[in-house]
């Protein structure tokens, strides 16, 4: 879970009303010519590696962060183990369980996601909407994510989502994930099963 400063965040909700806008929001069916086509069942099977930071809404980077991502898909299920690693040394893992509910359409469940995620599909694109309870200092705010995936024609997928308290922008995560190549995957170390672990006991 992302742990964020509250003096930025409470003095960003202030600024933030004088900053509204009325332009009209993306919507995944602008993208539903576009190439190549996104399908996360597809895209996050196997391993995925992913780099990212955190912005306030005045640009300034408050965290940075790699991720390791293990996919599996059974045909209606995507499960999805992300383990982080911040700069500041800080880990976290998070699991998500993903559904496919329609032709272009996904559900998702995951740790610190308040109720169900939705997500929206549409060519090379794809958009999350979800409720996540942040932690900010000591407290925790409950803070609504506007998440993108455009996938790139060399396989390469940027992820850009806008975080909000109500209606206010407080930051922006802004995310590349790539596949892992061969040579990667051979070169981590093995690590032991379960039953090797227990008969060494």
């Amino acid at each position: 879970m992302l742990k964020l400063s509250p003096g930025w965040v409470g003095g960003g909700l202030l600024a933030c009303a004088l900053a509204l806008s009325g332009c009209e929001p993306m919507k995944p069916e602008d993208f539903k010519d576009s190439e190549p086509v996104f399908k996360p069942e597809s895209f996050f099977e196997g391993k995925t590696l992913a780099w990212g930071i955190f912005e306030d809404r005045f640009g300034t980077v408050r965290r940075q962060f790699s991720v390791d991502i293990t996919g599996t898909w059974d045909g209606t299920l995507l499960t999805l183990v992300e383990d982080f690693l911040y700069d500041d040394g800080e880990t976290e893992q998070r699991i998500w369980k993903i559904r496919k509910t329609g032709e272009s359409t996904y559900e998702g469940e995951a740790d610190g996601v308040a109720g169900i995620a939705t997500g929206v599909q549409a060519g090379s694109a794809m958009n999350w909407q979800y409720d996540f309870d942040l932690k900010v200092g000591d407290s925790v705010w409950r803070v609504h994510f506007d998440d993108w995936m455009l996938l790139q024609a060399d396989g390469v997928m940027l992820n850009r989502a806008v975080v909000t308290k109500f209606g206010f922008t407080l930051g922006t995560a802004t995310i590349a994930f790539r596949k892992e190549a061969a040579s990667e995957a051979a070169a981590r170390p093995i690590e032991p099963s379960a039953a090797t672990l227990a008969a060494a006991e």
